[in-house]
């Protein structure tokens, strides 16, 4: 059997090429003009190459173009219409320039700069920069949440939704450019969650409390090789201010139920100390619907679930910084979340043989209640010297604590749904503790004209669960021993990289290779009747296995208006504990879900090539071949149950296009970004279970912002999913949304009042289908996307940053970005 999606090979297509053409159009219109030339030099008279140059328009201060001083330090701008202009520039260990106004009417035009040393009388001298809202780099795309309007009161997980070309499915599992196996860090550091429980923990995470999202879809070899799609690291909020200074915020939504959030941060920074802790607290309360309606062997299945959930959630973090001098760095983090969850599913069955006729309803109001704890504990050290040296080491340790109680009935109604039948009542506790340790070294430095990186990191994550299955009997209850077990999983990973890059005159080079050993065991262990009485079973097993991962880039630099990068990477993405977990979760006597204990690791072998023209238009496209690629499959069992596991499809070949283009024209950005990709998996899991389709996946991403009256801001963002297959199973319909907000300045810019309308048109919602094994699938999902949301930050205290004493001022980072290749933002 083939399963293919109808429309979905010439919809996409279409849709594809009518957006790039309109992208293209906008391209073409922008006006063609006269140039600005210059050369950058330093006090001494000698030339700086990698000086990033900006030209600013004197009528609105906006940013109109990037440039950076290449061979002999010369800079140019192209294109520029007539005018006033100031030019401004950074270089690492020097004095920010800016220069007089002039006026710009012939052709050509030269202004050459002069570059001073930074010196220890200049702690005074502050540096104030605007984060661009979305950033494109050679490796990476990075959102910076904090700055945009329509990321009020919203989860961690909803910002990903909305993301450019990551799409969450209906089980909220995450993919990013049509590929899964994403792996999700949180300030530099990999989640050992994954399914349900990430989703959970990133609903826990308010965007109040989040600076960055970064989408590092070509991670070097510094990085851990695990994610296939690459990897997404939410970059928490930490204040840089030197003083003492702080924030508070508070926020309230509305759509079917309320919900508010709060929270407050304080800082205080000196020149030997860095001390910084917030905290947040948010209540929500939602609806999401669930159908289900399934077809297999004679009978048919509808389910309407309503599923409220209620969380609590209390996030907090803690730090400090000791400078002990100006080349070392001691700190210390602690963060955490306390998340409490009550969850009430109330299910509706109606079962029909083939000719439709309803023969008897399943009522199954089950009720959970949910723990998500965790805390974490983060030593590390930094050794940065003038010479280009550096070492940051970083120890850590985490605890997780999850915890499942589930009361389950299932009440079996006559044809007329009054009557009752009978009735299977049962209760489930399943408690989950992870332990985490992980010790970490990077080294760095000058090396043959270039710069050389090694390291190492040695993690081990522990993992208990403890299932208990009671079937409940009026007002008591007994253990069900065979369908009670526990798992309890170990995991080891020992890795050795080493990276290297170095400029050469047109071009750069950079190539690394990550050695990963992984050490595993799982051992599942409960109670079997052998027909006598009760025997112990044990199903345990180990793996140990070797990888090399490599990976590599070149740079054409040759013409700093036209770049072209072209990269290699190999990853591999290992099965998470909860999907080799072979404990059965229910949903009612006739679905389930399961682990899979022969599931295998999935690799992936990547190629891109990026063009980035003038700093602003990127263009990737990027080829991937996925070997035993995981997939969540809908199987059968007993004729009639369904039950969703995680196997391993042979293969996946994805083909991605990427392109994003940020425009600004005096008050007003926009940011658009496309992503096209064709995938084809194949597969064989015997006769009428084989697997062999093309499908076609497209998004669109948008964001403009509007300033007006000086303190006010408005925003329209939206986005669109062409309908596609996800995992090789799910055949998903179409999804859209556009949100609209507004954002007012207070008391001198002290304050920041943001109101937003989520999903405007309410069109948010999931539609899918699977058929495999002779059974067919339609599932509808929706949630309480639309809301009104409202939020008011105060800051308070000293908010400069200064610049000769604080690490990676903008300057320094600005000028890291351009270096690496990266592209213009928006201006927020």
């Amino acid at each position: 059997m083939k399963i293919g999606l109808p429309g979905t090979t010439t919809q996409p297509q279409t849709f594809f090429m009518r957006s790039l053409f309109i992208l293209l159009l906008v391209i073409a219109g922008i006006q063609a003009s006269a140039q600005i030339t210059g050369q950058v030099k330093d006090g001494q008279g000698n030339l700086l190459t990698g000086t990033t140059v900006s030209l600013m328009r004197v009528q609105d201060s906006a940013l109109i173009k990037y440039a950076v001083s290449g061979d002999e330090g010369v800079f140019m701008f192209k294109e520029v219409t007539h005018g006033s202009y100031r030019l401004t520039a950074s270089f690492v260990g020097h004095q920010p320039f800016l220069s007089e106004i002039f006026e710009f009417s012939e052709n050509p035009f030269r202004l050459d700069i002069v570059m001073q040393k930074l010196s220890s009388d200049l702690a005074g001298v502050v540096v104030t920069a605007k984060k661009p809202v979305v950033e494109v780099r050679a490796d990476k795309m990075i959102l910076n949440v904090e700055g945009t309007i329509n990321a009020t009161g919203s989860d961690a997980l909803e910002l990903l939704r909305k993301a450019p070309g990551v799409t969450v499915d209906k089980d909220e599992n995450i993919s990013l450019s049509g590929k899964n196996g994403v792996q999700v860090f949180i300030d530099g550091r990999p989640t050992p969650l994954a399914g349900q429980d990430l989703a959970q923990y990133l609903k826990s995470m308010q965007s109040s409390n989040i600076e960055a999202i970064e989408l590092i879809t070509n991670p070097s070899a510094k990085y851990e090789a695990a994610g296939n799609a690459g990897i997404i690291n939410i970059r928490l909020k930490k204040n840089k201010a030197l003083g003492t200074n702080g924030s508070v915020n508070a926020g309230y939504n509305i759509g079917i139920y309320s919900k508010y959030n709060t929270g407050f941060s304080l800082n205080h920074r000196n020149q030997k100390l860095n001390l910084f802790g917030n905290y947040n607290y948010n209540n929500n309360k939602n609806q999401n619907s669930l159908s289900i309606d399934r077809s297999v062997a004679d009978s048919f299945f509808s389910t309407r679930n309503t599923i409220i959930a209620q969380s609590k959630n209390h996030n907090f973090k803690a730090g400090a910084d000791y400078f002990i001098n100006k080349q070392n760095t001691l700190g210390i983090i602690v963060n955490g979340s306390v998340s409490e969850i009550g969850m009430a599913n109330n299910s509706r069955t109606s079962i029909a043989s083939q000719t439709g006729n309803t023969n008897r309803w399943l009522v199954a109001n089950n009720r959970s209640s949910l723990e998500r704890n965790n805390v974490g504990l983060n030593l590390n050290y930094s050794y940065n010297h003038q010479q280009g040296k550096s070492l940051n080491l970083n120890g850590d340790m985490g605890k997780y604590e999850l915890g499942n109680d589930q009361f389950q009935p299932n009440f079996y109604y006559d044809p007329s749904g009054q009557t009752l039948t009978s009735s299977v009542i049962y209760q489930m506790i399943a408690p989950t503790d992870i332990s985490i340790k992980s010790l970490k070294a990077d080294w760095e430095q000058n090396f043959a004209k270039g710069k050389l990186g090694f390291g190492g990191k040695t993690a081990f994550i522990s993992t208990e669960n403890d299932f208990k299955r009671y079937n409940v009997f009026n007002n008591s209850k007994e253990l069900d021993i065979e369908r009670s077990n526990g798992f309890n999983y170990k995991e080891n990973i020992n890795a050795l990289y080493v990276n290297y890059n170095r400029a050469f005159t047109g071009f750069m080079i950079q190539g690394g290779l990550r050695a990963e050993n992984t050490i595993t065991e799982g051992v599942s262990n409960g109670m079997r009747h052998n027909g006598s009485g009760f025997v112990k079973y044990d199903s345990t097993f180990k793996r140990n296995y070797t990888d090399l991962f490599p990976s590599a880039a070149i740079t054409f630099n040759k013409n700093p208006m036209s770049q072209f990068s072209v990269t290699y990477s190999r990853r591999v993405d290992r099965p998470a504990y909860q999907d080799l977990n072979p404990f059965e979760f229910k949903l009612d006597e006739y679905t389930y879900q399961k682990g899979n204990i022969d599931l295998r690791p999935q690799y992936t072998n990547s190629f891109g090539i990026t063009h980035t023209f003038k700093y602003r238009l990127n263009t990737t496209l990027n080829y991937s071949r996925v070997k035993n690629m995981f997939v969540q499959w809908i199987d059968t069992a007993e004729i009639s149950k369904s039950f969703i596991t995680k196997k391993n499809l042979a293969t996946q070949d994805i083909v991605s296009l990427n392109i994003s283009y940020p425009f600004q024209y005096k008050s007003y950005s926009l940011f658009a970004n496309l992503n096209a990709n064709r995938s084809h998996y194949t597969a064989d899991f015997g006769p009428g279970r084989q697997v062999d389709l093309n499908a076609y996946g497209l998004s669109i991403f948008a964001q403009n912002s509007l300033r007006f009256a000086k303190t006010w801001t408005a925003e329209l963002s939206g986005f669109y999913n062409a309908p596609t297959i996800y995992q090789g199973a799910f055949q998903a319909k179409s999804m859209w949304g556009v949100d609209a907000g507004l954002q007012k300045q207070l008391f001198a810019g002290k304050a920041t009042l943001k109101a937003s309308v989520s999903d405007v048109f309410n069109s948010l919602q999931f539609h899918g289908k699977t058929e495999f094994a002779g059974q067919v699938s339609n599932f509808t999902s929706r949630w309480e996307s639309q809301q009104f949301k409202i939020s008011l930050n105060y800051r308070f205290g000293n908010t400069g940053v200064k610049a000769a004493r604080q690490r990676g001022t903008a300057s320094e980072e600005e000028t890291k970005r351009v270096q690496q290749g990266g592209g213009m933002g928006i201006g927020q």
